[in-house]
């Protein structure tokens, strides 16, 4: 199939690198008009470039207010509309309810949850008029417990949570706007590799090298934003889809 979300408008957040760049290529590579938000100016121009017309570059620190309404105005004059918001900007800082510093839990939830209360806030107020799908990465984290990343764990929590809350009131509203959740595992990223061991090579650890493993790759992630960016997942809303392998199950 081809042309999935043709004629749709998407906008992605940490669209630069990792998964927001290998979803940004492939909502163009299927019809999508793409915008494509970071704080990293540089990788995301070329980004832009390299996709072609379908794509430009904004850039957007996410967890700011001021930052997400220009944005939205960006997308209110080139476009008119907004069809697929993924919120995808985040961090990942290690540390246990024991050593985690206030800063850095304050920080974690300004970008991986305040970043998606203001892309679902701002996103909604453009989207309502004609629809849309809302898709917010949350993670696996979110679901089990995770006692070495105790402020992304809380963070991801509270993007399902908002997102359910989210879907709800679309609904109530018949605004015609979806809001799902994805929650991956670990991929295979810049930002998940420095968390490895040293020594120890990630790329043996995907589901490429063995499909018993429990990595993916952003282009998994992609695929799955894809689908629920489309009219195909029309009747699927408040969900929360895993990424991981069945490594969720495994730990139960």
């Amino acid at each position: 199939m081809s042309g999935r979300v043709q004629g749709k408008v998407a906008l992605v957040t940490g669209g630069a690198n990792g998964i927001g760049r290998a979803c940004a290529r492939l909502l163009a590579a299927e019809g999508a008009q793409v915008v494509i938000s970071d704080i990293d100016e540089q990788a995301g121009q070329a980004l832009a470039a390299e996709i072609g017309p379908a794509a430009a570059f904004v850039r957007h620190d996410a967890s700011s207010e001021s930052d997400w309404q220009q944005v939205m105005a960006y997308l209110r004059d080139r476009h008119g509309r907004l069809d697929i918001l993924f919120n995808n900007a985040g961090i990942l800082r290690s540390g246990s309810i024991e050593d985690t510093l206030l800063d850095d839990w304050h920080r974690v939830l300004q970008v991986n949850s305040d970043s998606v209360f203001l892309g679902c806030r701002e996103g909604i107020a453009l989207m309502k008029a004609t629809g849309g799908s809302i898709i917010n990465m949350s993670s696996i984290a979110a679901l089990g417990g995770r006692g070495d990343y105790l402020a992304y764990s809380a963070s991801k929590g509270a993007v399902a949570a908002l997102s359910r809350s989210v879907a709800v009131h679309c609904r109530q509203r018949k605004y015609r706007i979806r809001c799902n959740t994805l929650h991956p595992d670990s991929v295979l990223t810049a930002m998940t590799r420095g968390s490895w061991p040293a020594g120890l090579a990630p790329e043996r650890m995907t589901i490429d090298s063995d499909p018993m493993q429990r990595m993916c790759l952003p282009e998994d992630v992609a695929a799955s934003v894809l689908f629920l960016a489309s009219d195909e997942s029309r009747a699927i809303n408040g969900v929360e889809l895993r990424v991981d392998s069945g490594q969720l199950l495994m730990s139960i």
